[in-house]
């Protein structure tokens, strides 16, 4: 084990709280996939934990080797892949279609291996570090709203385009994010109102198109209308569903749970596994579990403020603060659609839910914010070796 120490490089606490939060998940997947196994997905119960086994050891494994990349290279790699994923973003909103009442242009099939790869995950993990490049190579000029439409702006609504039609919530989550991380990075309040602004009657001409011309492309506008309307309305209709299960589970659970694998709405719960994972674990573990759990994640928050804080560049601080604080903030949203907090939008648990890729860009942007701690830690031991090497005492005693 001592060999594996010494190549772990970057903020052994983030690591702590990454093992913690992925060695947990197996718990909660293992106990919602019975209910995917009797339902029929094709796969026994362990036949679904191992592929979440599988998932994880993958997703360590993508931490481990981009934390080993100085993270100087990812401003190139940001260029060099955003357009790379415009191409997979129109591949995959031409290729996919709706079935069976599931969205399928949300992933694109990789033949040679066989398996389903959702695209804007991927997609929001390049666009916040380019976001992050470009702000710190503007960060000492004068910002004009004119000059960073094209280089800025463009790659950020195409993506957005992209992802919309077939995902409003992560095309959302990826603007509120886009808006937070420029501010940070300086960019005056008055041009962030402005894009706000154009955000929001670029998304009523799609709803109003969409509505007009229903069949013209593939969307789910009807989906997202239902879901802020079951939200908002006191009725219960099937849309309701899933979030009176959810409900059910949490108080069904307690304070302490009803205890590891005997949760009953996961027999009834949609997407146990993924989506609602939040609830199964409130039902077996108790408001306790859950606050433990929100406990880990706020303490990401903090170690990924702290590394940002820490970092000597622009680009490190903000690409940081870019990957990191999606991650919390989607967990929040996790927990608050649980909760009936927030409409229905499909956002998994980070580290937790199962599925490949959400697993994976996690990783892939955890592994990013452990490069910068790493690069911080080289600084911090080089500089301490020259203040030894140039101590006068020292040389003193070795003369001596």
């Amino acid at each position: 084990m001592q060999p594996i120490f010494k190549n772990i490089k970057g903020d052994r606490l983030l690591w702590a709280v990454v093992a913690v939060l992925g060695i947990f998940s197996f718990l909660p997947v293992y106990s919602a996939a019975s209910n995917l196994a009797y339902t029929g997905v094709g796969r026994g119960t362990f036949s679904i934990f191992f592929g979440h086994f599988m998932h994880l050891v993958l997703g360590f494994l993508i931490v481990f080797v981009v934390h080993k990349i100085p993270y100087r290279y990812f401003r190139a790699f940001s260029i060099l892949l955003l357009p790379v994923v415009l191409v997979l973003l129109v591949i995959t909103l031409m290729q996919g279609s709706a079935t069976a009442g599931t969205n399928t242009s949300r992933w694109i099939q990789i033949p040679v291996v066989g398996v389903s790869f959702q695209t804007s995950t991927f997609a929001f993990v390049v666009l916040m570090v380019y976001v992050a490049h470009y702000m710190a190579r503007i960060k000492d000029k004068i910002i004009t709203f004119k000059e960073s439409i094209l280089p800025l702006w463009m790659p950020v609504f195409l993506v957005l385009a992209l992802i919309l039609p077939a995902n409003f919530s992560t095309a959302a989550i990826m603007f509120s994010m886009v808006l937070v991380l420029v501010f940070l990075g300086g960019y005056p309040f008055r041009y962030i109102a402005v894009i706000i602004g154009s955000g929001l009657l670029a998304l009523t001409l799609f709803v109003l198109t969409a509505k007009a011309f229903p069949d013209a492309m593939p969307n789910r506008v009807d989906t997202w209308m239902s879901r802020i309307a079951s939200f908002t309305d006191d009725a219960i209709t099937e849309e309701d569903y899933q979030i009176e299960k959810a409900k059910i589970a949490i108080a069904s659970g307690g304070l302490h749970g009803v205890g590891p694998g005997k949760s009953i709405q996961k027999n009834f719960l949609p997407q146990s596994t993924s989506d609602f994972i939040f609830a199964i674990i409130i039902e077996e573990y108790g408001l306790f579990g859950g606050l433990v759990l929100m406990f880990f994640y706020l303490t990401f928050l903090v170690r990924v403020a702290v590394i940002a804080q820490k970092s000597d560049t622009i680009f490190g601080k903000l690409v940081v603060l870019g990957v990191g604080l999606p991650i919390v903030f989607q967990a929040l949203i996790n927990m608050a659609v649980a909760v009936q907090l927030f409409p229905v939008t499909g956002q998994t648990l980070p580290l937790i839910s199962s599925g490949g890729t959400s697993i994976w860009m996690t990783c892939l942007a955890i592994g990013i914010i452990l490069s910068v701690s790493a690069k911080r830690e080289e600084l911090v031991k080089k500089e301490a070796q020259d203040e030894q090497e140039d101590n006068p005492l020292d040389i003193l005693s070795e003369a001596v």
